[in-house]
């Protein structure tokens, strides 16, 4: 399984065990989701298995309006991100958004009722900005750490980057887009997101 759809699988596979305190903001959103999510895969697994393109359509409302698609893409682009404007940037949202949705898509057929534990917070709450720490529970293995770091936009908590392993996905990413507009423009970067995407989707079940 390639990185970003360990990533994907990941993300939505989160559920939290018991605690004593009260579930802060931002983990209850991200719990809210998954239980939202996986119990409409469980509903809908042979249908979406027959027509993925139903399974991406149900990964685009429901998960990715928690993202914050603008400030994933400016911190991937790095010193980048004044050369890519108008038009350009928002056709570069729209590619990264796609290849995401397909890779989620996938990656959700492949849920094995792993566990997740939440550790503690990081950041504050009251100051819009933290990041959700959890441990993905492994039979055999060592637990895999993976943190989501989010912030508070107009009443919504969003996620604009995370960690597996302590491997940023904005960061893998921003060599990815580096290397491709150094080499070929931002033409090319757009084009190569939009390839991989329809990889993924003709890749799909």
């Amino acid at each position: 399984m390639k990185p970003i759809q360990i990533f994907a699988l990941l993300f939505l596979l989160i559920g939290f065990s018991p605690a004593s305190w009260a579930i802060p903001a931002p983990q209850k959103l991200i719990s809210d989701t998954t239980t939202d999510v996986l119990n409409t895969i469980k509903a809908n697994h042979q249908e979406y298995l027959d027509k993925p393109t139903l399974m991406f359509k149900m990964v685009d409302e429901k998960v990715l309006p928690h993202f914050d698609f603008d400030r994933m893409t400016d911190l991937a682009l790095g010193r980048y991100k004044r050369k890519v404007k108008g038009e350009k940037k928002q056709q570069l949202v729209q590619a990264f958004r796609d290849l995401l949705v397909r890779t989620y898509g996938k990656a959700l057929l492949e849920y094995n009722d792993q566990v997740v534990d939440y550790l503690p917070m990081r950041g504050s709450i009251d100051k819009g900005e933290v990041t959700v720490r959890t441990e993905i529970q492994q039979q055999g293995g060592f637990p895999i750490p993976i943190n989501y770091e989010m912030y508070q936009r107009d009443g919504k908590w969003l996620v604009y980057d995370l960690s597996i392993d302590n491997i940023s996905l904005v960061t893998n990413y921003r060599t990815t887009f580096a290397r491709e507009i150094k080499s070929n423009g931002v033409d090319s970067l757009i084009k190569t997101l939009q390839q991989r995407s329809k990889e993924e989707a003709s890749n799909g079940r």
